[in-house]
This record gives C-alpha cells, sequence and structure tokens, in this order.
C-alpha cells in the first residue's frame, strides 16, 4: 500500500491521514466547496475537488470518487465511517479498479448490511438475538399476535436503519394501529421496510470492538458502554465497559467472534449487544467500519486502529490486544443545544479552546473561526479523557469540562458536566450504577410536553430569542496590578482603532464554511415567527426525508408530527408549530431536502383537530 484515498471528510479523514503519514504511506484527500480549507484537506499529499452542494454530488458520489482513484493513481481506499463506508457496491468498484478497500469484503458487507440480514447471521451463528420477527411484516393481526405474545412494549425497525434511526416504540393496540395506518396508507405501503422486535427496557448498550485478519487470527481489542444516548445515537462512550460479570466478558468476546467467523469477516468492525441488568446478552449488530468511539478502545489498548486497519488490509497479521490499560471516556463535542432537545443548531466559531494536560486528547476536524450549520454533520470534534482508573477518569472529565471553551455555537458541554456529577453514572460514593439506554432522556431531555419541545428542530422549538445584544470585545487589563477583564462594545473598539474587527494580536481569521455556508446567519427566532404566521414549514437542515406523517386536508394541532427528516443517521421531527390544516406537502419519503426548503405548508386558520388520542380511538 503506497497511496492511500480517504474517501472522507473532517474529523475522521484528519485522523486516518495521520496515521497513514506516519506509516509512509501517500494520501490523498477528497473536498466540497465547503471543505476547500479543512485542515484535512490541507495535511494530505494531494486534494481533488468534488463539485456540487449536497451529499450525493460529493462525499456520495460514486464514480466521481472512483474517477478520482484512478486519477490519483492511489492503490487503495478507506472509507472512515458514515457516507460509503457500509456500501457494498462501492467497495466492489474499488476492487474492479484494482485498489484495496480497507474493510470488510463485499459479501460481508451484504450479510451485514441490514437488520434483518444480521439477525439471520446471528441466528447462523448461534448467537441469541432480542425476539423478534426477522422479516418484514405487512398483516396488522400479526403485529398484534406478536405484541400479545411478547408484550408491550415492542419496536417497529426500519431494515435499512442504522445508527438508532427509523425505530418507533409502540406501547400498545392503539399505537400499534397507528403505526399500521400510517405507514400502510400515508407511506404507499413501506412496511415492506420495518420489522418487529421485542423492546428491552432498562437495558445497557455495550459493544466489543473487534478485529480478524486474513489468517483467521482474532481480538478483541477492548469493550464499550455506549448506554448514554439522545433518539438512540450515542453521545458518551467509555471503555472498558464497566461493571460487568466475567460471565458477561466471556459471552461478548465469543459471540463476536462467532458472527465474524460466520461471515468471514476481515478486517475491523464493532459488535453491538444490548446487556440486561439480570447479565443476559443480545445481539443487535455489527457495524463493518471503524467507529467514532474508536478512541477510548485505542486509549485502553494502546494501540493505533487505522494503523491495524491498514496492516490487515494489506495482508498482515493484526496486533493481539493486551488488557486494558486504565479508563478512557469519549465526549462528542457537537453543535447541539441541550435547552432544544439536543436538536442540531448553526454558527460561526467565534471562540474555541480545548482543554489539555495529562489524559487528555482531542480528535477535532474546525478551528476558530469556522462556521458550523447542520448542512453536513454537526460533530465538531471529539474530547477523550483517559486516567488510572474509571473514578480517577471521571473526575478528569470534570476538570476537562471546566478548561473547554466554545462559543458562537451551542454544545452539550453543560449537559456533560450534569452527567459526570450525577451519581447514576459516575457510581461514586456506594452508589450503583444505574443507566440504561433511555436514562439521559428520562433524567434530563423530553422534559417538556411534546407540543412545546419533544425532538422538535432547533428552529421551530427554541425559547423566544432575547433582544439581540450589541457586539463586544473582551480584553484583559490590569488595575492597580490586579488582573481584571474589561468588556466593551464593539463601537467603541472600532471608532479607537480604526478597525471594524481588531482581535487579541492580530486580524481575525477568515470564516471558512466547513460545514455549508449561509446558514449561521438565518435568524431562528424570526424564521420561528413566520413559519408560525405563514403556515410554511421549512427543514431546518439539509437531510433525508424519512417519514411524513400527515396527509392533505388533515387537521393538526400545535406539536402534532409533520414530518421526521434524517441527517447524519441523526433523526429530527419537524412538528406544527400552529394548528392549522395540512394545505400541501412538497416532499415524499426519501426525498432530498436542503435547509430551508418548503416540507408543508398549513392554513393557519383552519380549526384544531382532536387529541391524537382520540384520532387513535377513531382509527381503532
Amino acid at each position: 500500500m503506497k497511496k492511500l484515498l480517504v474517501a472522507n471528510r473532517g474529523e475522521i479523514a484528519l485522523r486516518v491521514v495521520r496515521t497513514a503519514q506516519e506509516m509512509g504511506i501517500a494520501t490523498v484527500a477528497v473536498y466540497a466547496d465547503q471543505d476547500r480549507d479543512a485542515q484535512y484537506v490541507q495535511m494530505a499529499d494531494e486534494a481533488y475537488l468534488l463539485p456540487g452542494d449536497t451529499y450525493r454530488d460529493t462525499y456520495l458520489n460514486e464514480d466521481l470518487l472512483i474517477d478520482i482513484l484512478r486519477r490519483s493513481g492511489a492503490d487503495a481506499v478507506h472509507p472512515g465511517y458514515g457516507f460509503l463506508s457500509e456500501v457494498a457496491d462501492f467497495a466492489r468498484k474499488v476492487q474492479e479498479a484494482g485498489a484495496v478497500w480497507v474493510g470488510p469484503a463485499p459479501h460481508a458487507l451484504t450479510a451485514l448490511g441490514d437488520k434483518i440480514s444480521a439477525k439471520r447471521v446471528a441466528k447462523n451463528a448461534r448467537v441469541p438475538s432480542i425476539p423478534g420477527i426477522a422479516e418484514p411484516v405487512k398483516d396488522l393481526r400479526t403485529l398484534l399476535d406478536f405484541a400479545h405474545t411478547h408484550g408491550y412494549p415492542i419496536m417497529m425497525k426500519r431494515t435499512d436503519g442504522g445508527g438508532g434511526h427509523g425505530i418507533t416504540v409502540v406501547r400498545n393496540d392503539d399505537e400499534m394501529r397507528g403505526f399500521y395506518l400510517n405507514h400502510d396508507a400515508l407511506q404507499g405501503g413501506d412496511l415492506d421496510e420495518y420489522f418487529i422486535e421485542k423492546f428491552i427496557d432498562r437495558s445497557r448498550h455495550v459493544e466489543t470492538q473487534s478485529g480478524r485478519d486474513s489468517h483467521g487470527n482474532f481480538t478483541v481489542y477492548s469493550t464499550r458502554d455506549c448506554t448514554v444516548q439522545r433518539r438512540n445515537q450515542k453521545l458518551i462512550e467509555e471503555a472498558p465497559a464497566p461493571f460487568l460479570t466475567e460471565d458477561t466478558l466471556r459471552q461478548l468476546t465469543g459471540y463476536s467472534r462467532h458472527l465474524f467467523e460466520e461471515v468471514g469477516y476481515v478486517g475491523l468492525g464493532t459488535c453491538e449487544f444490548m446487556v440486561t441488568p439480570a447479565g443476559k446478552v443480545y445481539f443487535l449488530e455489527v457495524n463493518p467500519r471503524l467507529q467514532v468511539e474508536h478512541t477510548v478502545s485505542e486509549e485502553v489498548s494502546g494501540l493505533d486502529l487505522v494503523r491495524e486497519q491498514l496492516t490487515i488490509a494489506s495482508g498482515g497479521e493484526l496486533t493481539e490486544a493486551p488488557a486494558p490499560r486504565g479508563h478512557s471516556f469519549e465526549l462528542r463535542i457537537t453543535c447541539e443545544d441541550p435547552a432544544t432537545n439536543l436538536t442540531p443548531s448553526a454558527g460561526t466559531l467565534t471562540k474555541l479552546a480545548w482543554p489539555s494536560g495529562p489524559g487528555i486528547r482531542v480528535d477535532s476536524g474546525v478551528e476558530e473561526g469556522d462556521t458550523v450549520s447542520p448542512k453536513f454533520d454537526s460533530m465538531m470534534g471529539k474530547l477523550v479523557v483517559t486516567a488510572q482508573s474509571r473514578e480517577a477518569a471521571v473526575a478528569r472529565v470534570r476538570r476537562a469540562l471546566r478548561e473547554l471553551t466554545v462559543e458562537g455555537v451551542p454544545t452539550p458541554a453543560s449537559l456533560y458536566a450534569k452527567i459526570f456529577s450525577d451519581p447514576c453514572f459516575t457510581a461514586e460514593h456506594g452508589h450503583p450504577f444505574d443507566v440504561s439506554t433511555k436514562w439521559l432522556e428520562r433524567t434530563y431531555l423530553n422534559r417538556e410536553p411534546q407540543a412545546v419541545n419533544s425532538g422538535q428542530p432547533a428552529s421551530l422549538a427554541a425559547p423566544a430569542a432575547a433582544p439581540e445584544r450589541p457586539l463586544t470585545e473582551t480584553f484583559v487589563i490590569e488595575v492597580d496590578d490586579r488582573r481584571v477583564k474589561l468588556t466593551v462594545p464593539q463601537e467603541i473598539v472600532d471608532g479607537l482603532t480604526g478597525s471594524p474587527r481588531l482581535q487579541h494580536g492580530g486580524a481575525r481569521r477568515p470564516t471558512q464554511p466547513l460545514r455549508g455556508s449561509g446558514l449561521h446567519s438565518a435568524d431562528p427566532a424570526a424564521k420561528r415567527a413566520d413559519e408560525s404566521k405563514s403556515g410554511v414549514i421549512a427543514s431546518p437542515m439539509q437531510a433525508v426525508v424519512t417519514r411524513i406523517s400527515v396527509a392533505e386536508g388533515e387537521q393538526v394541532a400545535k406539536g402534532d408530527l409533520l414530518v421526521v427528516l434524517e441527517s447524519m443517521k441523526m433523526e429530527n421531527y419537524v412538528y406544527a408549530p400552529v394548528k392549522g390544516t395540512v394545505t400541501k406537502i412538497f416532499v415524499s419519503p426519501g426525498d432530498g431536502v436542503e435547509a430551508g426548503a418548503t416540507l408543508v405548508t398549513l392554513d393557519v386558520n383552519a380549526p384544531a383537530a382532536k387529541p391524537a388520542a382520540d384520532q387513535g380511538k377513531e382509527q381503532s
């Protein structure tokens, strides 16, 4: 392997470029216009433009990427995570072009490519799965019979639902009938994309970072606990997974080996499981790629997992993982607002200062001055904290959060501070570890009525904006030898200096629209007010429409769910900001939409709908 094309962007592209350079492998980056000045582009040996402004035109453009592979002379492709990392057809195209695919073979990607086929693999490998029907079910009677046999709540899951999206929890017969009617009638019969499982409440999400080479060697680099989630998406990960019995650990390792051997898996991947309070282990899925949270496994194993990937892909043998050393946490620093249930936001990073010191690692793809928007994704970086024990790592996270400074955009940092002071999570002072996959939402999110905040996009659910404050500059000065901060209006600074943008130590760094341009200048409060008056409901981000929950002519109340969007594997819910009648639906399931695109229009003068519960009774 002499030249590696990194078919991704941002933080993971930079991560791969760094390791490849350490190994003496030349690197080729690809970038959309928005990423032109990104750090990974600057660090790569070569970089090629992907013309366009959407996923499909740029990072999902298979033919263009293969063309760049040939033009650059690269002999290998690393897909990172997300985008094309799990697409068997793209892996096959790479191999047909004579290059090495850094990941499992296309047949393994196909076998593990959706949740139904993965459950079949688990059954053949004698790995227990959550009770369910591993085939799409379109008959309401079959759905109700399963629910009555196994008891509510149950889950309806999309077969292609990676990263937790496409999951609907159903808690009674009325909700089941409502789900059936919605997906059978309104969606043009998309029930063939769903299957049913028993919902295991109060369980933990535990996974194994596993590897297998072409010589048949297998290892688990570490276990991880990824239980702290919102909307089935991980926020905090740690390694090794704490408070597991030896028997549970043996099951996790054995099941992971069986799954990899069943499909002849070669490469790194993650086997994901649910672990009940009683220690019962159920298979969820295999992620056939590197994951965002691979960092904590690296910290406790002392191994570079990207190096492991490149070594295995080159035909070499993997490194047998040593016993875990210490404990590590990863905190995803996203542009999401805890005040609005962690929905994606936007803005410009006016100040960014990462923590440092012993045990601190930062994997980031942004710099101060960059623009962040939901155009591609909301993650700005990962804060990884490691210490000799879990208790010491918890204390170090608290210190790191005190050092972290991010201004200009919202982040979950304030929420993290609460979590790492909550004895249910920290398990300090004799308190038992008492966290499950819904713990975060039950404890800290979704505490307002659905009509106000439940999963609402920031453009619709944010609290009313305070009056705009004038721009200010802050300086550190000394008064009688005492160090103090002085904040003055920007207009005064400009008047004294003649410069509209004086910065400490020089001119402000030019804005780099790293994740899209223009969106940060929108006024959310004004947009929300406009929607309420006009009845025009716009998409708050670039996304894919996964579900439409209303029909033209239907009456809706404030807070009724209108459309479900999916962006970077994160579901976002668009609710009616006011009561009215649906006059026109402009999108269909599967459509890609740009930020600001009209989704639905409402006649806001129409009478309100009856309560949802009453509607369900009428439908039943």
